[in-house]
Formats: structure tokens, sequence, C-alpha cells
């Protein structure tokens, strides 16, 4: 499977085409609005959730609810288009006009794309830059994400993500009996967060970091549980299911680190307390008694539950901002600011979430044959089967 995204943050749609679904699988609108919706939730999120309310458009791949096996297209529409139309419109301009002058951007913002972007196109004016590296465009990596989700969950395989940390604030209180519970507790926690006492200090965090015009970051987690053992490979780097799925949770905006299991931990242990003991049960067959390397040996899933955490750097775009330099004048000045959140953490929980489910999606119609979604779910079957036997 892979999927292509086009759109900027104040045009007038964004657009993903998702290529290699399995023909046969349910698959309708409230799927993936209820993502959607999930994503533009959370403490910390600025004005921008208050004028987009994201829905999605399905205008090719699925008939009367069901995936043709040919390409989907899915369109979420920009409310806020109708205030941009004379700056992010495709026809040429002449002459600019005040307010174009005013929205044109030649300081380039601390931690943000602009100006690399800049000096990799040669733009001159870093709105080119701003509008695509913009975080929106996650809109329709979770759109996509959301129908790799409904493949999962027609194949056993269950994702929840949550926060386990933002602004130094950890969450102590981790221990539940479910994915079910985890997911019915955190999306009742404003912050994603399973610990009542670390979410109400979280969100204290937050309220201080907005008052002092700065931001936080922060670190989720992301669990699955009913993967197969034996997806991924050993044979090949980028073949490898943990690397992709690193890959992608460092693609998302603000990502900057990424750990399995006990992560950086391991570091810092001696391989007794690092690696898992295997064991043999009649029924179940193979399994690990500790989930220490997070679901994966030798880049492969061992049967265990997955468990990847992604570290999330402060959003840059500051109301405090730091000092820059201007393109034209190569003065100083203070970087400008765009509409932004002081903590997008629970947010991004949703949407690292989503990729996840991409790559364990994508993982797994490119081990077993996939045209059909029946004979793809036969087929994983039977692995599970062979290896509770083996």
């Amino acid at each position: 499977m892979r999927y292509l995204t086009a759109g900027e943050s104040h045009g007038p749609q964004l657009t993903t085409i998702i290529e290699g679904m399995p023909a046969g699988m349910p698959l309708v609108a409230e799927d993936i609005n209820q993502e959607l919706s999930r994503r533009q939730k959370g403490y910390g999120r600025g004005r921008r959730m208050q004028i987009e309310k994201d829905q999605v458009q399905i205008t090719s791949g699925i008939r009367h609810g069901m995936t043709l096996g040919s390409p989907i297209a899915l369109v979420v529409e920009n409310n806020d288009w109708k205030h941009w139309t004379g700056i992010m419109g495709p026809e040429p301009l002449g002459d600019l006009t005040s307010d174009e002058v005013k929205r044109k951007i030649s300081r380039p913002r601390p931690g943000h794309a602009d100006l690399n972007g800049a000096i990799k196109y040669g733009h001159r004016d870093m709105r080119n830059v701003l509008e695509r590296s913009s975080a929106r465009e996650t809109t329709v990596r979770v759109a996509a994400g959301a129908a790799a989700k409904q493949l999962l969950s027609l194949l056993g395989i269950r994702i929840v993500a949550h926060v386990v940390e933002i602004g130094g604030v950890k969450a102590e209180k981790l221990e539940f009996s479910s994915l079910s519970q985890l997911r019915e507790v955190t999306e009742e926690s404003p912050v994603r967060c399973y610990d009542p006492d670390a979410a109400a200090k979280m969100m204290a965090a937050i309220d201080d970091a907005k008052k002092n015009g700065d931001s936080i970051g922060g670190v989720v987690e992301v669990i699955a549980e009913g993967m197969p053992a034996g997806v991924g490979s050993y044979v090949h780097y980028d073949r490898k299911l943990d690397s992709k799925l690193a890959a992608a949770i460092v693609s998302i905006n603000a990502f900057k680190g990424v750990e399995f299991g006990i992560g950086f931990e391991a570091a810092r242990k001696p391989g007794s307390q690092v690696h898992d003991e295997i064991a043999w049960e009649e029924g179940r067959g193979y399994y690990r008694k500790t989930n220490r390397l997070g679901g994966f040996e030798g880049g492969m899933t061992t049967g265990m539950p997955i468990i990847v955490r992604g570290v999330m750097k402060p959003i840059p775009t500051l109301y405090k901002p730091l000092m820059s330099v201007d393109i034209d004048s190569k003065e100083p000045f203070a970087a400008s600011i765009e509409r932004s959140d002081s903590c997008a953490v629970p947010a991004a929980a949703v949407v690292a979430e989503n990729v996840v489910a991409w790559e364990l999606a994508s993982a797994l119609v490119e081990q077993f044959y996939s045209d059909r979604f029946e004979t793809l779910k036969a087929s994983i079957e039977e692995q599970r089967s062979s290896a509770r036997e083996s």
C-alpha cells in the first residue's frame, strides 16, 4: 500500500490518494471522520480547530460502502480558504495588494522548515514553504491511517495511542487491564492521559506555557495488539518493520525521537534485564515472558504487543517569538507569528496512532496475498494457526 498527500494549510483542500487497499473491505466516511474529529481535540489546541470541522469526501475507490481495489481518493476541505483566496489562489496576481504584501514572509521562524525550504526551492516568500510544511497536512495522513485502522480492526488487530509525558510531567499510573479500558479512559481525558493526577498537572503546565507565550512538548505511546508473529523481515534493512515504524513516527511534524519497548533505558541495563525469555504453551504457541523489546526481534513482530513511543518537541511558533534574520534586508527581527497551539501533544498522539496503523496494515498487505480482503484475512488466520502449532 502507498499514499500520496497534496494541499496547503490555507489552500482550498487537502487530498490523499491511497493505492493497494484490498477489494471487498467495508469502509465508509464515518470510519474516517471519527479519526479526523479525534485529531482536532486536545488541551492546548489553537484557534484553527474552532474554524475547521474536518469531514472527508470519498471521491473514488469505494462503492456502496465497500472498497473496489482501485485507488481511493479522500478530500478534506479547508473552511478557512474563503479568507485566503487572494493570497493562496493559483491564478497570477500581477501587482501585489497591501494585504498580500502583509502576508508575505521574509523572516524565517526558528525551528520551522521556512529557511531551509526557501534555500532548497529558491523561494523569496517563505509562505510557499510554511503552507505545505504545516502540520495541517497530517489531516489527510490521519484519513489514510483511518482506512488502515479499519483494515486492522477487521483482522483482529487493535491499536491505541495515549500521552505519557507533557512538559516534563510524566504519567505514573499506567496499569490498565485492556486496550479497551485504555481507550475509554484516555478518550475522556483532555490530554489523552490515563493517569488523572498527571493529566491535571499536564494541563496546568500547558496553561503556564500559554500564559508565558511559550510552548511545550511531550511523549506519546502507541500500542498495537493482535499482529501475527513474523511480519517484517531480517533479510534486508529496508524491510525491517520496526525501522518503518521509526521512520513513520519521526516523519510527523515536530517529532524528534522514537523508541520501542523499554527503548533508551536498554542502554543502562544488563542484557539479562533487556531481552525477553521465550516460552511455549499449548493452544497459545510461543510467547515472551516479558515485552521489553516492544514486540520486535530482528525487525519482525514477535506476536507480543507492539509498543512504540515518539518524542514531540515544543511547537516552534511562539507568541514571544525568537530572533531571526530577514532574508531580504539581512536585519535581525523577531520571528513572525502564525496562528498556533501552545501544546499539540494530545492531537499528535492521534496522528501517531494512525501512521503506525498505516505501516502495520501496509506490512500485512505486502507479506500476504491481498487483492481480496477475505483472502487476506484467511491467509493471516492460517499464519496465526501455523505459529501456534509449530
